[in-house]
């Protein structure tokens, strides 16, 4: 036990300025993890080649696409 006692405004003071630096440690990841996620989706769209892809027709007996 300290031999002092530490005020309550410091006390609270501490806590408010570790509460905003996590904050902000939170928020630079939450924008980073999406920059990353961003750039995925953008290079798996651009890799599909949509023209080549067969196209697909509904059997009207069975009700199941299958390609022409």
């Amino acid at each position: 036990m300290l031999p002092f006692a530490i005020p309550p405004i410091i006390t609270a003071a501490f806590g408010a300025l570790g509460a905003a630096t996590l904050a902000r440690v939170l928020v630079r990841e939450w924008r980073r993890v999406n920059a990353e996620l961003d750039q995925v989706s953008a290079a798996a769209a651009e890799r599909v080649d949509r023209e080549r892809l067969p196209k697909l027709r509904r059997d009207p007996r069975t009700g199941v696409y299958r390609p022409e």
